[in-house]
C-alpha cells in the first residue's frame, strides 16, 4: 500500500459494510451511513472485498469508494457550552 494511509487512519478500521440478499451495499463511517450501492457498482465492489487479503485492503477499498466525503468544513453541530 505504501504511503496510500500516511496517518494510519485504516488501522482503526473506521468503515463497516453490509450486504444485502439481493447484493446491496451499505458503507457505514464511524456508524454513520455514507454511501449505498446497487447493481452493477455494488457487484464489483463485493468481488473486490472478497479478494481483499486483510481487512486493511478492506479498509482502503471502502475508503476509494466512498471518496472524499470529509472534507473538513463540515459544520459542527454539537451544543456550544
Amino acid at each position: 500500500m505504501g504511503n496510500t494511509d500516511k496517518r494510519k487512519r485504516l488501522d482503526e478500521e473506521v468503515f463497516t459494510y453490509r450486504i444485502t440478499k439481493n447484493n446491496t451495499v451499505f458503507i457505514e463511517y464511524q456508524g454513520k451511513q455514507v454511501m449505498v450501492l446497487k447493481g452493477k457498482e455494488a457487484e464489483k465492489i463485493i468481488n473486490r472485498i472478497d479478494q481483499a487479503s486483510t481487512e486493511k485492503d478492506v479498509q482502503l477499498i471502502l475508503a476509494k469508494v466512498t471518496g472524499n466525503f470529509k472534507r473538513g468544513n463540515e459544520k459542527d453541530t454539537s451544543p456550544k457550552k
